[in-house]
């Protein structure tokens, strides 16, 4: 197969109104890329993204996404690459969790989860692909999983399911896409410091994690630091790959399982 020089010039990145997701799409302005912003609730914290991009002096369009409906995430996906003028990587992002336990998850939050960390993302993901296939200047697609696309946590059937369906989706993307010199990967973030795990502005060197080798939660920057390096040509030959990004987390299984004197884990 003939390959080509990877030269991103253009991303969307879902969901980056704020932590991770603004902190990706800022770090890939920062590589130079025009960025699509994303937004559910929060379009104050899309602009705000969207502003940071343009200080960078690169172009940004911010439009809002509900991943839970599938028709209106695939235009949407296409009108940020027609007025982007393209979509070279393509950062998944967008996602939720509900914290509820099995025998008391009722089928509609069920399907909400999956339908915004799953179902959308795979109507995304394809609108995406399809226009870097047409394109012929192959691609990045990069997922934000969890380490719960590894590892089950109490109170998220959901969301572990979710994460487990998104892991293993993208990994078969890799496998079909590389013919068109496209890459997938998963990114899976640890406990990272945001508003979704109630750490709005903290700086994580403060808090401490005695269950984590690094003592502490990470920071998104830390997380976008990650999916820049899977979007740039330098990550040529990543594929099908999910890089956890957990301070050493999900290397304590043995360790708690051995070390844990009460039943406290099993409250989420």
């Amino acid at each position: 197969m003939a390959e080509q020089a990877f030269d991103p010039r253009t991303a969307i990145v879902t969901g980056s109104d704020s932590g991770i997701g603004r902190a990706t799409a800022v770090a890939l302005a920062q590589a130079g890329m025009d960025v699509g912003v994303t937004w559910h609730s929060d379009e104050q914290g899309a602009e705000a993204t969207a502003e940071e991009i343009r200080s960078l002096g690169r172009k940004a369009v911010v439009k809002q996404l509900d991943t839970t409906k599938p028709s209106e995430t695939a235009a949407t996906v296409d009108q940020i690459a027609e007025e982007l003028g393209g979509v070279d990587v393509f950062v998944n992002n967008s996602g939720t969790g509900d914290g509820t336990k099995f025998l008391d998850l009722d089928y509609e939050t069920w399907m909400t989860t999956l339908n915004t960390n799953l179902n959308g993302a795979f109507v995304a993901m394809q609108t995406a692909a399809k226009r870097m296939v047409q394109a012929g200047r192959g691609g990045r697609i990069i997922a934000v999983t969890s380490v719960h696309e590894f590892q089950p946590r109490v109170g998220a059937s959901a969301y572990d399911a979710s994460k487990h369906g998104l892991g293993g989706l993208v990994k078969t993307m890799a496998l079909e896409l590389a013919e068109h010199g496209i890459t997938a990967n998963n990114v899976a973030p640890g406990e990272i410091a945001t508003p979704m795990t109630g750490q709005t502005d903290e700086d994580p060197t403060k808090e401490e994690r005695p269950g984590v080798p690094l003592g502490r939660p990470g920071h998104a920057n830390e997380i976008a630091a990650v999916v820049a390096f899977l979007a740039s040509p330098a990550a040529s030959y990543v594929n099908g790959a999910s890089w956890p990004v957990d301070g050493g987390m999900l290397q304590m299984g043995p360790q708690a399982g051995s070390h844990i004197t009460s039943h406290d884990w099993r409250e989420s």
